[in-house]
């Protein structure tokens, strides 16, 4: 069953992102991943079978895997939430995730590891990512000199804006800022060695964490491929942007049309949509060694 948006009839919704659909529940909020997919910061009228599943699904299994950083989750099944969620479990299987109220910081901790997308060009540009000088002679889809960490900010509407590490350190602190640095290298670095033993090469991703009595916590998603660059190893090329198991190639086809990138977006074809599933799908299976069970 395909997801594009969800009310639940007594429990209060309180937000409604480009994908997840957010409710309140007292002591904890309930994410549930819809199956929306949004491009150049506009939210595409159709939905992508099964991707709130694999995002969510695929988020949970990266949380249990990184014991070193404390995560967000309280439940990931059904069957452990609570009373008042049971009679909507058919809606919420496999796409919702109980979770604890952490405050999110107001910064995107990116990471990257190799030269693509707005590094690229602000490499081309500048010779340097985020204020860090590289070196000359790079190509496209290089693997990086060291993995770089470069935070952005957390627009409400419109692009995210890359900052600096001395801007970053201003926004949330010296020690804060540190913790969160540390963290999404050490996450990041642990999953594109995990990933590149499944023919899967982490080009770069984004993580966020919030704060909860005063720790720091991974909160939202984690390494997944709304949230990371993801490529197969197989066709990786320098000098190329490769393919890759993200939402790239819904971009790629919206490329092609005569759109100004402001809403209304236009609807996807047929094709697209079921090559975008299949993408979504193939990520799930090669990083988790399994099949995402039927919805």
């Amino acid at each position: 069953m395909d997801l594009l948006t969800l009310d639940l009839p007594g429990v209060r919704k309180i937000a409604s992102g480009k994908v997840r659909e957010i409710f309140d529940l007292g002591e904890h909020l309930l994410l549930v991943a819809t199956d929306r997919i949004s491009a150049f910061d506009c939210i595409l009228p159709n939905a992508i079978p099964r991707k709130g599943a694999v995002l969510n699904s695929l988020s949970a299994f990266w949380f249990e895997k990184f014991g070193f950083v404390e995560n967000h989750v309280v439940a990931t099944d059904t069957a452990n939430f609570p009373a008042a969620l049971q009679p909507f479990v058919h809606q919420l299987s496999q796409r919702a995730m109980l979770v604890r109220k952490a405050k999110p910081l107001p910064i995107e901790c990116v990471v990257r590891g190799y030269l693509a997308g707005s590094g690229w060009k602000e490499y081309q540009a500048t010779r340097s990512i985020c204020g860090i000088a590289l070196p000359a002679g790079l190509q496209q889809a290089q693997q990086l000199p060291q993995t770089l960490f470069t935070p952005s900010t957390k627009a409400a509407s419109g692009h995210d804006e890359n900052i600096s590490w001395g801007e970053c350190r201003r926004l949330i602190g010296d020690e804060i800022a540190t913790q969160v640095r540390d963290l999404s290298v050490r996450i990041y670095e642990a999953g594109r060695a995990y990933a590149a033993e499944r023919g899967i090469i982490v080009a770069d991703t984004k993580f966020e964490f919030g704060l909860l009595d005063g720790r720091v916590l991974l909160i939202d998603e984690c390494l997944t491929p709304d949230s990371s660059r993801f490529w197969p190893a197989t066709e990786y090329r320098l000098g190329i942007s490769p393919p890759s198991f993200d939402k790239q190639f819904v971009r790629d086809y919206l490329e092609t049309l005569a759109w100004k990138k402001t809403p209304p977006a236009p609807a996807l074809p047929e094709g697209v949509i079921a090559m975008t599933s299949e993408k979504y799908l193939e990520a799930y299976k090669r990083l988790s060694g399994q099949e995402l069970p039927c919805e």
